[in-house]
């Protein structure tokens, strides 16, 4: 997962999962977890990393991987990437399982076009987030607030309500906590503003 704000939190997944190994009479013996971590690239997913070279080292002690959904072992802007990922394990005798989708990942040609569409759905998703987010973050800039980064020398950063009311004034490292308020930068120091 990316964010701890996302529905799909490691919680809810671990227990779709949970629930779908006990229907199948399956022990699950191990959990492999990139939190806060996106599924855009194999980069930064140690976790994915781990278990990739754990199977092609043919050091597995399981005999099937148990993922959420399709989306969750990748939302790769290369669906074949997504799909290469699966193969390597599928090749090394362990079985993929997708618990929270409406078909069995059984090889057969309606789970390989499902997976297929699914997957470069999942890498749109991204593409589109990604649009989105930049956008309105362009227009907040617009309006005026500050979307992150330490404040320059003569500044500072003020914490502001959704009306514009001030609430604090931010020192280094500490972050708003709610979606409603704002950034704004104002005058520092008066020695700093005077050297500006």
């Amino acid at each position: 997962m990316s964010t701890d704000h996302q529905r799909y939190s490691t919680e809810n997944q671990a227990a779709t999962i949970q629930s779908y190994a006990a229907r199948r009479g399956m022990e699950i013996v191990r959990t492999y977890a990139d939190e806060g971590k996106s599924g855009l690239r194999i980069e930064g997913r140690d976790a994915l990393k781990q278990l990739i070279e754990t199977v092609t080292a043919g050091k597995a002690d399981f005999e099937a991987i148990l993922v959420y959904d399709v989306s969750r072992w990748g939302r790769f802007q290369d669906a074949d990437e997504s799909a290469y990922y699966e193969y390597i394990c599928r090749r090394a005798g362990i079985a993929v399982h997708y618990c929270a989708e409406q078909f069995e990942n059984d090889g057969g040609p309606v789970s390989t076009i499902v997976k297929s569409v699914k997957r470069a759905m999942a890498g749109e998703y991204s593409r589109e987030l990604s649009s989105k987010v930049f956008a309105g973050q362009c227009r907040l800039i617009e309006k005026g607030f500050r979307q992150g980064g330490p404040a320059g020398f003569g500044l500072r950063r003020l914490l502001i309500d959704q009306n514009g009311v001030p609430k604090a004034t931010l020192t280094p490292g500490e972050h708003k906590s709610l979606q409603t308020d704002r950034v704004v930068l104002v005058p520092g120091p008066e020695d700093e503003v005077a050297i500006v």
